[in-house]
């Protein structure tokens, strides 16, 4: 099953202790004990068609764990990852929404769900790692 922009709404909430905060443009920012760990960003002027140079206005920030994470996501010229140089020492990776079908819906859950997992206490970490032994 393809990934969809529905599924990271799901995918997010999902997640225990989550909470939901609205940024500028009321786009969605998903947090799990105050700090953010998906959000969908407003367009930007790092972000853009590199043919037109319209902003892209359909990113989504993940967190994830390590600066090697984010680079296995963004090497491949092929993955629908990237960051842009805003983005240097940021531990995050972007992706369009219009991208999302490249992903099957599993591999979405895991960026999710490491997103989760490197912004939660380490309570909350082990607590859900515990109950997802498969992880």
């Amino acid at each position: 099953m393809r990934a969809r922009v529905e599924d990271v709404h799901e995918l997010a909430l999902g997640m225990p202790h989550v909470t939901v905060v609205r940024g500028s443009q009321e786009n969605p920012v998903y947090q799990v004990g105050g700090k953010s760990f998906v959000f969908f960003r407003t367009p930007r002027p790092d972000a853009f068609d590199p043919e037109t140079g319209e902003r892209y206005p359909d990113v989504i920030v993940f967190w994830v764990p390590s600066e090697s994470d984010k680079q296995a996501l963004v090497q491949d010229p092929d993955s629908p990852f990237f960051t842009t140089p805003h983005f240097n020492g940021h531990l995050s990776v972007l992706v369009r929404a219009s991208r999302l079908g490249e992903l099957t819906r599993q591999e979405l859950a895991e960026v999710v769900e490491d997103a989760w997992l490197s912004r939660a206490s380490p309570r909350r970490r082990e607590a859900w790692l515990a109950g997802n032994r498969s992880r």
